[in-house]
């Protein structure tokens, strides 16, 4: 639909009225929906307890801002991998205090949010506007937390990612941890989200459907698969060996 591009009211009304012209014309048996956009401006509006059954995909954190789940409706929401990641930084923390840091930018509060309610955890929540901020607020966090998640740095304009490296290397104490790939470099340990899972769950509960699975009886699920990252350079700087297990484990190893 590109509606994510393009924001203008006036688009996405015509983009959500072609699809659904489409959608009438072609008559499919089962209709898969991706991302957000396709749930907001289509399916609630449009399909809500109709005839043809929906299978959405990619939509992030909480259904129930659409209504999910319609008796035509299921999916599979898109959620970070909180608990997997600190699943794996517990064992090298001395306590459980959490702490995130992260641009102060609506995306990264609003993922914030989610960590506490979702995952119900206690986190102490840092937002910074500039790359200065982030590099006094990171050293700070090494005497104020026991584990250390390190946020999208999407908002922080003028990031310096050499000096960033530099400040991880040598400031860092505690176990850190990212949810993003491209954040790797800069954390002990991350946990990324596998964008396969949710092509192929849906893509598999389609196919039930057409096989004759009632729609109302299959569950909203959420992503569950993961990819580990390590990184052997910060363990380095924090005089810690990741066990062997753990390196075979991963999909990147920096070192």
């Amino acid at each position: 639909m590109d509606t994510k591009k393009n924001k203008r009211k006036s688009f996405i009304r015509k983009m959500a009225m072609n699809a659904k012209a489409m959608i009438e014309e072609f008559k499919p048996d089962v209709v898969i929906a991706s991302d957000d956009n396709a749930s907001r401006y289509l399916i609630k509006p449009f399909y809500k307890d109709a005839e043809l059954p929906f299978v959405f995909c990619g939509l992030n954190w909480d259904a129930s801002a659409y209504g999910f789940p319609y008796k035509n409706v299921t999916g599979m929401i898109e959620v970070a991998s909180v608990p997997k990641l600190l699943e794996h930084l517990k064992p090298f923390a001395k306590g459980d205090k959490i702490a995130y840091l992260a641009a102060d930018a609506l995306t990264s509060r609003k993922e914030g949010r989610y960590y506490r309610t979702l995952f119900n955890l206690n986190i102490d929540m840092r937002y910074v506007k500039n790359f200065a901020s982030w590099a006094k607020v990171y050293e700070e966090l090494q005497d104020a937390c026991d584990i250390l998640i390190v946020g999208n740095k999407a908002g922080i304009n003028d990031w310096d990612d050499n000096a960033a490296e530099r400040i991880v290397m040598t400031k860092t104490k505690v176990p850190t941890g990212t949810l993003y790939d491209f954040m790797g470099k800069y954390a002990l340990i991350g946990y990324t989200k596998i964008a396969e899972e949710q092509g192929e769950w849906a893509a598999k509960t389609a196919l039930r459907v057409l096989g004759g699975t009632d729609i109302s009886t299959i569950p909203i699920s959420k992503n569950k698969k993961g990819n580990l990252i390590v990184n052997n350079k910060v363990a380095g700087g924090m005089k810690i060996t990741l066990p062997e297990s753990m390196i075979l484990e991963a999909v990147q190893v920096i070192e």
